[in-house]
């Protein structure tokens, strides 16, 4: 039998609903505090709860923060916003990009981490099979040493590379795959790295219809997305609204290049709403209303007007294939 485990229980895949399958709502990312980065610090729980309550208003249920470890996970501030605004969300075990490394690990998760003055000498001094340890447990007894669990696995890449620490954490979250059956999801930079990440996968024997590759709208290349698409694996569409990469015109002819090849059963669609920019309720941007209540309903304009039914499109991308994809199927 399947479920989806979020921040506030565990629930069957067809509870979901509507779901953004990759966001970030409390965050204060080590490495960015130490230099500055006043933008990527979401650190105001209630601004932050107003813009998940503009996703619940037009319709949204579910989201995924895909917020690691390294990457400065406020979870008890996340589940709070579950519990008061009857949003489920699903937390994320594991790791992100290793330039992140460099950061100092807090003084709040050296009882977690161990006595190490950065995440790199954490991961340097950690064997795979230790890091797999610690992600299991963060999928089975609770993230940070809290009693809300991670719904899914995570490792990520640098842009066009995968460093050696990189492909250690990408063992270790496949090996802590194979203990739980927790979906696995991999930040690509700027959506490099997908193939080659996939051939560790391969080597660590994980089925890749676990697995999801985010920011491949940031490699707008129908070529490339096709060969991911082959193995199964889902693709992550999750720069909606960001123009300053691409023009929304870019991504929805990839996504229904995608979708004329066969392959509409995994496509997942999310914003990655990362800086207090992107945020309404922080500093005037877009807000999390924006895919749902915006973006929908010009992809369902242009996908009809291109001969397909947008609003059938719609229900696959943010409802049944996010019931798959984020599913631990035992």
């Amino acid at each position: 039998m399947s479920f989806v485990r979020t921040l506030t229980g565990d629930i069957d895949p067809k509870d979901m609903g509507f779901t953004y399958s990759h966001e970030h709502l409390v965050c204060t990312p080590p490495y960015w505090q130490e230099r500055g980065e006043n933008d990527l610090l979401l650190d105001d729980k209630e601004k932050s709860k107003q813009d998940v309550l503009d996703f619940k208003k037009h319709g949204g249920q579910t989201i995924v923060d895909a917020t690691a470890v390294d990457y400065g996970r406020h979870v008890e501030d996340v589940q709070a916003i579950a519990e008061e605004t009857g949003i489920r969300i699903i937390g994320t075990a594991g790791f992100n990009k290793s330039f992140l490394w460099a950061a100092k690990i807090p003084e709040r998760l050296k009882p977690v981490l161990g006595n190490y003055e950065t995440f790199r000498q954490w991961i340097d001094a950690s064997s795979i099979n230790q890091l797999a340890e610690f992600v299991i447990k963060e999928v089975e007894e609770g993230l940070e040493g809290t009693p809300f669990k991670g719904g899914q696995v995570k490792f990520g890449t640098g842009y066009n590379r995968i460093t050696p620490l990189e492909e250690k954490t990408i063992r270790a979250v496949a090996r802590a795959h194979h203990e739980t059956k927790a979906p696995i999801h991999s930040h690509t930079e700027a959506g490099t790295m997908a193939l080659e990440q996939i051939e560790i996968l391969k080597e660590e024997g994980v089925d890749l219809s676990y697995v999801s590759f985010g920011h491949m709208d940031r490699n707008p290349d129908p070529y490339y997305h096709e060969q991911v698409a082959k193995t199964g694996a889902f693709l992550s569409f999750d720069g909606i609204a960001k123009i300053k990469y691409a023009p929304e015109s870019t991504r929805i002819a990839c996504i229904l290049a995608l979708v004329e090849k066969g392959y509409e059963d995994q496509i997942l669609i999310s914003g990655d709403t990362a800086r207090k920019s992107y945020y309404k309720h922080y500093d005037y941007g877009l807000g999390l209303e924006y895919i749902i209540a915006k973006w929908v309903p010009r992809f369902i304009e242009e996908a009809n007007r291109k001969g397909f039914d947008g609003e059938r499109l719609v229900r696959k991308f943010f409802v049944e294939n996010p019931a798959r994809c984020f599913a631990f199927k035992k």
